[in-house]
């Protein structure tokens, strides 16, 4: 048996977030926690804001709908390796210059 593609390739990142509703409307969507032991900050930050992204994208999806309360998601992100790589050297490119001449 062979394993997946995606398994030599990429990394997986799991993310919690946690969507508040109120009278079936969702009125906050938080972050709780980026499993990610071998991210900088600055990656953990991109890869949050990628998982707040996704559990925008189902807020109202009919499996998470509450009519109040708070809902908890757990999202798995997928990130070939070399996207990783390349979001490191975003990173770095984002870091500020020193112009001192």
């Amino acid at each position: 048996m062979q394993a997946q593609g995606y398994a030599k390739d990429s990394l997986q990142i799991k993310v919690y977030t946690e969507i508040t509703y109120q009278n079936n409307e969702a009125k906050d969507i938080k972050l709780l926690t980026v499993f990610c032991d071998y991210c900088s900050d600055k990656q953990t930050t991109k890869i949050g804001y990628a998982a707040l992204r996704r559990a925008y994208d189902e807020r109202y999806d009919p499996e998470n709908i509450l009519e109040n309360g708070k809902k908890k998601l757990a999202i798995i992100l997928r990130i070939a390796k070399d996207d990783f790589l390349q979001m490191n050297e975003d990173v770095l490119m984002d870091e500020p210059q020193d112009n001192r001449e």
